[in-house]
């Protein structure tokens, strides 16, 4: 079975060279990658990234850029002039739109974080919102929308809700790429909003993003397999 380009593994792992290993053992079978901030912040980092896409693999940064505008425009160009397909900023105006004039022509696409998926309705109160997890999320999506992001970053339960305001406000292609998937008897880890994949794409998700039950399998390739089995089903 060939890679499904809308699972993305997560390489969640302490090192560049144990997240070179990951890469090595699923071979084909991943052709898209999440690298978070544990290892672009490790030196050869964003050099490890940029050697997966010269490797032909799609490459997520994500970053979560959250600054005052002209800081995270810069930092926009210069992972787009670096060379990725997806950038995460959180998905607030100003940081959306500085991200947007950022990145330019270049073909990498901005993804706006909207909830994080470890977060709870009690967490955001405890925090200072006002608004429940899907609440908040939904304001967050329209206001993605209106900074004319390319995608946003949501938990599977709310992907339905997102994919219908993106209809409502003409934009049929927002990515929705959601963490927080986990196959059948997987645990959930610090992920509180999840589901499986063939629940998060039939609620309306473009992309999934799954690191443990991957990258810690006894065999991360045949783990990626039954994953694109289930997705291929939908």
């Amino acid at each position: 079975m060939t890679a499904d380009p809308r699972l993305i593994v997560g390489l969640d792992v302490g090192s560049v060279d144990a997240a070179r290993a990951v890469v090595e053992r699923l071979g084909a079978a991943v052709s898209f990658y999440k690298v978070g901030l544990t290892l672009l912040a490790r030196p050869g980092g964003v050099a490890f990234a940029h050697e997966l896409g010269a490797a032909g693999k799609r490459v997520f940064q994500d970053w979560k850029l959250h600054d005052i505008g002209a800081q995270v425009e810069g930092a926009a160009r210069a992972v787009a002039e670096g060379g990725c397909d997806l950038l995460t900023v959180h998905a607030e105006p100003q940081v959306m739109r500085a991200a947007v004039k950022g990145r330019g022509d270049h073909a990498t696409r901005i993804l706006a974080v909207t909830v994080m998926t470890s977060l709870s309705d009690g967490d955001l109160s405890e925090i200072g919102y006002g608004f429940t997890a899907a609440d908040l999320v939904e304001r967050r999506v329209r206001q993605a929308v209106d900074c004319g992001v390319d995608g946003v970053v949501s938990s599977p339960l709310e992907a339905r809700r997102v994919r219908q305001i993106a209809l409502e406000m003409g934009k049929p292609d927002l990515l929705i790429v959601t963490p927080g998937v986990r196959p059948a008897g997987a645990e959930r880890g610090d992920q509180q909003r999840v589901a499986s994949p063939a629940e998060a794409l039939s609620e309306g998700a473009t992309h999934l993003v799954v690191a443990r039950p991957v990258v810690a399998a006894d065999d991360p390739a045949e783990a990626a397999r039954a994953i694109v089995a289930e997705m291929a089903g939908v």
